[in-house]
Order: structure tokens, then sequence, then C-alpha cells
């Protein structure tokens, strides 16, 4: 079995509060990388429709969530009936993090740990 995580980019692409920049670069090191991800249009926005996709992420095992603050995601998930687990899980704040450093810390190759500071 891989121990790397599985890699979820949220755009944001309707709540807007991700600088466009850091979406951009961290989109572009991703697929310039050459690794598995998915990406999502956004995460609030299918939370909010209860899409199917936010159980099968939470249900998915160890995952690395590029989005917005880590206790918002946690919520979204919860407000979505699929609850993200305690362990396994790590979410890179794009709001808070340069570019390079959301897109260095989804890309390390280190097991999931315990939710990023970033």
């Amino acid at each position: 079995m891989d121990p790397r995580p599985r890699l979820v980019y949220c755009h944001c692409a309707y709540a807007n509060v991700v600088p466009a920049d850091v979406k951009q670069q961290v989109l572009r090191q991703l697929t310039e990388a050459d690794v598995p991800f998915e990406a999502v249009a956004d995460l609030c926005e299918m939370a909010a429709r209860r899409d199917p996709c936010i159980g099968r992420i939470a249900a998915g095992g160890s995952v690395r969530v590029a989005a917005c603050y880590p206790r918002a995601v946690r919520g979204l998930f919860v407000a979505a009936g699929s609850p993200l687990p305690e362990n396994g899980v790590e979410i890179i704040n794009m709001r808070t993090a340069t570019g390079s450093e959301a897109a260095a810390a989804l890309l390390q190759s280190t097991q999931a740990t315990p939710e990023s500071a970033v």
C-alpha cells in the first residue's frame, strides 16, 4: 500500500477567499509534479449541497487537503454529514501560506501528519 496520502486541491471558486496567485501556483506545481491529485471547484459549495464526493474524501483514508483554515474545512465535512477522521488528515491553509509554501506542504513525500500549521 502506498504510504503517501491522497491529495485534494480545492480551487475555492465561489468563496474567493484564497488569493488567485496562490491557487494558480499550487495548481501549477501539482500539475508539474506529475502526481495523482483530485481537484474540486469549491469544498464550501460541495458541502452545502452534500455532494457525495465529500463522503468519498472523508472515507478514503489518509488525505492531504489544500483549502483554507483547518477548522473551517473540518466543519464543512461535518456539515455535509461526513466528518473527516481525527488521524491521517492534513489540511494546508492556502489563505495564510504563500503558493510555494502551500505547494511544498501538499507535495511533501512523508505520510500525512495531524493538521498543518501552514
